[in-house]
């Protein structure tokens, strides 16, 4: 009869364990993380912006370059879909003035779903005698050096820098400006981003 009694509450503990191990992991799945403001977003355009063809309001689309990680653990892998606006286009008159195009970061996708994210800016300013005044591009070692540190590898990341020669640039082609597809483009979140994990 004891026996019995032992074997009863062994079961019994043992379905409490698998219903509470079952209610952990839908938890940790359907958790939401908070990535903090200052963390940096490094990502690889696809679509091309043109001052002189892109009105201002347009979307462009990227893909993340890096891992985006908080408290050290990977909230969103690399690769995945980045969306943007073109928050500001200016095209330089015949005479005077100089074109201008300002990028922002709208939202990343996480399974299938779009996250608002509100980040810095990406400002790229030409000028009408042909020379570009711009942010610093990312390219070289110094593409590189960014690389490494969101990865947490500054090796990696001078290794990556000695190999980026292939990385597209901003292009000022007559009075127009142009991100081309695959410019790597830096940005940093202004506000935390509430996202799944």
């Amino acid at each position: 009869m004891r026996i019995n009694r032992i074997l009863t509450a062994a079961a019994l503990f043992g379905v409490m364990a698998i219903l509470l191990g079952a209610g952990s992991t839908a938890s940790a799945q359907g958790g939401m993380v908070t990535v903090p403001a200052g963390t940096q977003v490094l990502v690889r355009m696809l679509d091309t912006v043109d001052s002189s063809k892109n009105p201002p309001g347009y979307r462009f689309t990227a893909t993340l370059e890096t891992n985006l990680v908080a408290n050290g653990y990977v909230i969103v892998p690399a690769g995945n879909t980045v969306y943007g606006r073109l928050a500001e286009a200016k095209q330089a008159g015949r005479a005077t003035g100089s074109s201008q195009l300002t990028l922002e970061l709208t939202d990343i996708v996480v399974h299938g779903t779009a996250y608002p994210l509100f980040t810095s800016d990406y400002e790229v300013k030409g000028s009408s005698s042909g020379k570009r005044s711009a942010k610093r591009l990312l390219g070289g070692a110094g593409l590189g050096a960014i690389i490494g540190g969101i990865a947490g590898n500054a090796g990696m990341g001078a290794a990556i820098g000695a190999t980026a020669g292939g990385v597209a640039s901003v292009a000022q082609k007559g009075q127009a400006i142009q991100v081309p597809s695959e410019t790597l483009l830096q940005f940093t979140l202004q506000q935390p981003a509430s996202l799944p994990y």
